[in-house]
């Protein structure tokens, strides 16, 4: 690859250094402040001493339990750790408690231990798969299927009931406490996806996560002490990233297995929650609430939420809903780290944080000029140094040590403006179109719930831009809708979407020729993730399905 950064923020010196270690804070506060409340959920409370001697069970216990699976290996090989963990064993959380979940990552956090989470939701197959492929060897799960599936497989590790684990936390006589580990030291395994692909694994070393937590710290306002509410999977990395990020600051987090706002309004209001970090459609869930009764939600600041291409009406539902409440809608990956984020609008023009460079490259590696589209590749010294071997063979960092998972966008007037990822871009009768672009048009339009562009097939122009649309109507719970809950078309009453003509028209004015949907489509119910988000292959598979649009009853209709 050549050419130099296309933009890299100037760092201050205080940004440059890494912050706390996440144990050291854990370890301080629960000196200075033994009572202060560290993780919230339903099932229960710990405040940070508490969490210091809950941790001390907690290792002893799994470390039984990895020895157990040792034990059981005369009778076949006991799993053995990627070799890039450097031998530490590997403990998976698969339990649908986000308190739990909460507890054993960061109990585990002040140990030689690498956690992971991996969604209960997923695919069997795929959750076989990774365990399989990362030598985990001791799995908190209350899965029967699960067992059974790794069992047959020949694995050798442990599964363990939720329940099982915490008597046997109860039973354990408790190990040294918890101390400051190496930064080179491996520390958390994550996942790239595992809803609709096979996932791959990447590990944060400490330094890393230490790395992360500067730049978040400095810019999304996790203050000590302050209390903030992270509701959903704790599988998901944003969720995940905020239980570390506020123990690593001193604060509380309030963890939830889902978000219902009506039930959450009380404790909000009641634990004085002032920030609460969430993907979209959690924002899109309060604003709803909030539009019905904002008394309980008069306490909160600050709503952090993660991915680019923010739609606009969340963010101005929000503020006619919350008026003094601020919107951070951030950019990063979770093999990366935190890039930018954007204040304002509808969040496709990111800032990029101090001291992270960003490169637009084609497809050769060369630097493109400036305002041309292009792969984003990032310089940042929270990144991961690559994926696991044993889950793919794609590379993370090219050879100089700059990093990419395949987003798509330009930098123009020192601004990252954000396309999506490569299949988010068609090629049509030459031009390239950003299908997110397209999206972005119809966001708010009347009768529309949600839109996907796909690009599909054509013998003269190689492709075309298709639209998918989903409608909205009377009834509709698009804004109040948990996140990983799919909206169904029957819950709106059946409202009608506008008409091909005013389609073309409507989108005529908003956007330049090529960008212009060629075919359009009503469906009865996008596909989409276990986390919310439409799945832009699976509605290009639907949509090119023999017959798909002739018939009607399947909730596909050709407009």
């Amino acid at each position: 690859m050549t050419g130099e950064p296309t933009h890299r923020a100037a760092a201050s010196p205080e940004r440059r250094e890494a912050a706390v270690p996440f144990t050291a804070t854990i370890l301080a506060t629960a000196a200075s402040d033994p009572d202060r409340p560290a993780i919230v959920g339903a099932e229960g409370a710990l405040g940070y001493a508490a969490l210091v001697e809950d941790s001390r069970r907690l290792f002893a216990a799994i470390t039984a339990l990895h020895a157990r699976a040792t034990e059981l290996g005369s009778t076949g090989s006991a799993p053995e750790p990627a070799a890039e963990t450097a031998g530490i064993p590997i403990t998976a959380v698969s339990v649908e408690s986000a308190f739990h979940t909460a507890r054993v990552i960061a109990g585990l956090g002040g140990y030689r231990a690498v956690s992971a989470t991996i969604d209960p939701r997923w695919p069997l197959a795929h959750r076989v798969r990774v365990i399989l492929a990362t030598g985990i060897g001791v799995v908190v799960s209350d899965s029967a299927d699960l067992a059974e599936a790794l069992a047959a497989k020949g694995w050798r590790g442990t599964v363990v009931g939720l329940d099982e684990l915490i008597d046997l936390e109860r039973a354990a006589d408790p190990a040294p406490p918890p101390a400051v580990r190496p930064a080179d030291e491996a520390f958390l395994l994550l996942f790239s996806s595992g809803t609709t692909s096979d996932p791959k694994a990447f590990l944060k070393t400490r330094g890393q996560y230490r790395a992360n937590v500067a730049v978040s710290s400095a810019h999304l306002e996790p203050f000590p002490g302050r209390a903030t509410l992270a509701p959903g999977p704790v599988s998901y990395s944003l969720t995940l990233y905020a239980v570390i990020e506020c123990l690593a600051t001193g604060g509380t987090v309030h963890v939830a297995d889902a978000f219902d706002p009506f039930a959450m309004a009380q404790p909000i209001a009641a634990h004085g929650i002032s920030r609460i970090v969430a993907v979209p459609a959690v924002v899109q869930a309060l604003v709803g609430a909030a539009r019905r009764d904002p008394g309980p939600f008069g306490g909160l600041e600050l709503v952090v939420t993660g991915g680019a291409n923010l739609p606009a009406s969340i963010r101005g539902g929000l503020e006619g809903a919350l008026p003094g409440v601020r919107l951070i809608s951030y950019y990063g990956a979770a093999e990366i780290g935190f890039i930018g984020d954007s204040r304002g609008g509808d969040g496709t023009r990111i800032a990029i944080y101090p001291g992270i460079g960003a490169s637009i490259r084609d497809a050769d590696g060369v630097e493109a000029p400036e305002g041309e589209l292009g792969t984003l590749w990032i310089d940042a010294a929270a990144c991961s140094d690559g994926y696991l071997a044993g889950t793919t063979d794609e590379r993370l960092r090219g050879p100089d040590g700059w990093a990419t998972v395949h987003d798509q966008g330009r930098i123009a007037g020192g601004a990252l403006e954000l396309v999506g990822r490569a299949g988010d871009i068609a090629i049509t009768g030459g031009h390239k179109v950003a299908l997110t672009e397209v999206e972005r048009a119809f966001d708010g339009l009347p009768g529309v719930a949600a839109v996907c562009a796909v690009a599909l097939p054509h013998d003269r122009l190689g492709s075309v831009v298709a639209l998918a649309i989903e409608p909205a109507g009377p009834g509709s719970t698009s804004d109040t809708a948990p996140a990983g809950d799919s909206v169904r078309a029957g819950d709106r009453g059946g409202a009608e979407v506008p008409d091909r003509a005013a389609l073309v028209e409507y989108a005529t004015e908003r956007l330049a020729p090529q960008f212009v949907p060629r075919r359009w489509y009503r469906v009865g119910r996008l596909p989409r993730t276990v986390g919310g988000k439409v799945r832009r292959g699976a509605v290009a598979e639907m949509l090119v399905a023999p017959g798909a649009a002739e018939h009607p009853e399947d909730g596909i209709v050709r407009l």
